[in-house]
């Protein structure tokens, strides 16, 4: 997305900027909740950990997500206000790719807030948003606003594509028997390690990733595509994630000893 401060091209924190940029800018216009913009930071500085490039266990973590959604009876989507800031095109093509719909889900919510992130969405080409309106189911044992789901969206998923999730819903809805597939540069948080799928990436890269795999998954056979699914080891994949910061720190600062 394109945004009010031009940024010189071959400025080498470019991305970063048009990052920082665009949740600002969605901030104002009530996407963002001012919480989200320190979640931002927090993860911002895993992803200089890990490079600021899609690693090889972020690639694998896409394709078993692309994968599982290829599966699913009945996908969903959940998005949050840094999501709609950051990758609403990409979203709204993940759910045309896979036939997931997207369902609003906020822990700050509002009524603005809804209807801003909703906006921000049909904007990028969406043409149905869930989780407005009647809302009368309810994920049990959660007592924040993310409790509140629509009736025909992540409450009767099987499968729950929740990236930028805070840990206490991603552990509710395993309890209710959902397969959760999230999107975290932090590989220790409770939602990395309470889900069955987490690619550990920045969202502006995951997301088409997930895309990419998608549209490849589509010219292979059934069973080949549940073999990349129940392959995938969420418990070995975040120990390599750990294994590669570590390496890259290590070899980070060996290079600054020399």
């Amino acid at each position: 997305m394109e945004t009010r401060l031009k940024i010189p091209k071959n400025h080498p924190r470019a991305d970063s900027i048009r990052i920082r940029e665009n949740l600002i800018e969605g901030e104002e216009r009530s996407i963002v909740a001012k919480a989200g913009l320190f979640a931002h930071g927090r993860g911002e500085a895993f992803d200089y950990f890990i490079g600021e490039a899609s690693m090889p266990t972020a690639l694998s973590a896409a394709r078993a997500a692309a994968s599982s959604l290829l599966l699913a009876s009945h996908a969903v989507i959940s998005v949050n206000g840094n999501m709609a800031a950051l990758v609403p095109e990409a979203l709204v093509e993940l759910s045309m790719e896979s036939g997931a719909p997207l369902e609003v889900n906020l822990f700050y919510r509002s009524r603005k807030r809804e209807l801003a992130v909703r906006d921000a969405l049909l904007a990028a080409g969406a043409t149905n948003v869930l989780g407005l309106g009647a809302r009368t189911a309810t994920i049990p044992e959660l007592f924040s606003e993310r409790r509140k789901v629509d009736p025909d969206g992540i409450y009767r998923a099987d499968v729950v594509v929740v990236p930028l999730e805070d840990g206490d819903r991603t552990e509710a809805l395993k309890r209710m028997g959902k397969f959760v597939i999230t999107i975290d540069l932090n590989p220790l948080s409770r939602t990395a390690q309470s889900a069955d799928i987490t690619i550990v990436d920045n969202i502006t890269r995951a997301i088409p990733n997930i895309i990419s795999a998608i549209r490849e998954l589509r010219s292979c056979d059934a069973e080949s595509i549940r073999s990349i699914a129940r392959g995938f080891d969420n418990k070995k994949n975040l120990s390599e994630v750990i294994i590669f910061i570590r390496d890259r720190l290590t070899a980070l600062a060996e290079e600054e000893r020399d």
